[in-house]
């Protein structure tokens, strides 16, 4: 794990994440899947940093007080509050903006994920549903447990999002993949992977207007949502469902310096 530190006590937590050649996508037979999610391939990722977790209201209150690079923050967006609660309700657009004002701040490139980053690093080496096998319990993860996914069973609905590594994190040390908050990428939306990248680069089109893509699924998801190889389009102006209540979130990359952990 690398350390960004931000002043005020607050800190960016980055887990390095290795090269690797993964599946991308779900296979047939995977309960709750859609076409979106097909064809699978082989996709080669060259290693990077990922957040530890999503980026919390305390993170985002520090970006947001930094100097503007193109578009205004609002320093306290989230419906549901706390300093380690995932911050929440976040356009697409804003979400790049934290980018855009941490990488000035600290000389070092952040971004949002690529999807085949994403799910590669939510994956951490299986191939099942989720990364801790072929179902899921409330004991695992923040969401509407009055559905159930494949043999599992009921369990909490809590209604609310909860703090970051509430849950078990994953073989890479991450938490939250599965459920809890939405999570922006940096592509825009294709409806499925005809023509996609094998690589970790973001597939985008000529149309900066184009939906996003958003990933793992909220606390307010039913469960084949928050599947490792689930995907969902969003405006990129938007910031979760028009209630206001569902929101979205983020979690943020950097590309490793070669020194970085020696």
């Amino acid at each position: 794990m690398w350390i960004e530190g931000l002043g005020e006590r607050i800190k960016l937590e980055m887990v390095y994440i290795p090269a690797g050649t993964f599946i991308m996508g779900s296979p047939g037979d995977e309960k709750g899947r859609q076409r979106n999610e097909e064809p699978r391939r082989e996709v080669t990722i060259q290693p990077f940093l990922m957040g530890r977790y999503t980026v919390t209201q305390a993170q985002w209150r520090y970006v947001s007080t930094l100097p503007r690079v193109q578009i205004d923050l609002a320093s306290d967006p989230s419906y549901f509050k706390g300093d380690l609660r995932p911050v929440e309700r976040i356009s697409w657009y804003e979400a790049r903006e934290f980018c855009a004002r941490l990488s000035k701040a600290t000389n070092r490139e952040y971004r949002l994920p690529s999807e085949s980053e994403w799910e590669y690093a939510c994956r951490a080496g299986t191939t099942t549903p989720f990364y801790f096998g072929e179902t899921i319990t409330t004991e695992l993860a923040n969401y509407d447990g009055s559905l159930v996914y494949g043999r599992g069973s009921k369990g909490i609905y809590r209604e609310k999002t909860t703090e970051v590594e509430t849950f078990p994190a994953n073989a890479y040390g991450l938490f939250d993949m599965h459920g809890n908050i939405w999570e922006w990428c940096a592509d825009h939306f294709h409806e499925n992977y005809k023509r996609a990248l094998r690589n970790e680069t973001a597939w985008l089109s000529s149309d900066e207007n184009a939906r996003r893509v958003i990933r793992g699924g909220s606390w307010y998801s039913s469960p084949k949502f928050c599947r490792s190889a689930n995907r969902t389009p969003l405006p990129p102006h938007e910031r979760g469902d028009p209630s206001g209540i569902e929101g979205t979130g983020f979690r943020i990359v950097c590309v490793p310096e070669s020194n970085l952990f020696q």
